[in-house]
């Protein structure tokens, strides 16, 4: 119960700034990240021998959210949303990794699907940050010298 009390405030904390001051770059992330998370609650099984196989739903949802995250990537003029874009490419594999050898333990597939979650949310929350204050510092007046 911990760790998703942790995960859902680190959720709004980056979320939710990359919303209210980011530039379009972390609010696109913003914006994926969020729809990612709820189309992966509704859509994951709750079933018994849940990641015993390949999940589909939950795979093309890392696959739209990667497209998502890289287009992000594309217009950025900074390099944060690459790393973004690069971590759920990771998550990604995971899905190959078990398509490619079914013997793969659920826990690790499972693993391998909600790990890289936390450093994207950091990595947004970082970057909307020093986006943010170098915009201000920008908009400074330069002291006369």
């Amino acid at each position: 119960m911990d760790r998703l009390l942790i995960y859902h405030a680190l959720l709004l904390a980056a979320c939710g700034y990359a919303l209210v001051r980011g530039k379009t770059d972390a609010r696109i992330v913003a914006l994926v990240f969020l729809a990612g998370d709820l189309a992966t609650t509704l859509l994951r099984s709750h079933a018994a021998g849940t990641y015993s196989s390949v999940e589909m739903p939950i795979l093309i949802v890392d696959v739209l959210g990667f497209a998502g995250f890289t287009y992000a990537a594309l217009i950025s003029d900074r390099f944060w949303p690459l790393w973004v874009s690069g971590l759920q490419l990771t998550t990604s594999m995971g899905h190959v990794l078990k398509a490619i050898d079914a013997q793969l333990l659920p826990l690790a597939y499972a693993a391998a699907l909600r790990f890289w979650a936390y450093p994207i949310l950091i990595i947004l929350l970082i970057g909307t940050w020093r986006s943010r204050r170098r915009a201000l510092r920008d908009r400074r007046p330069v002291a006369p010298s």
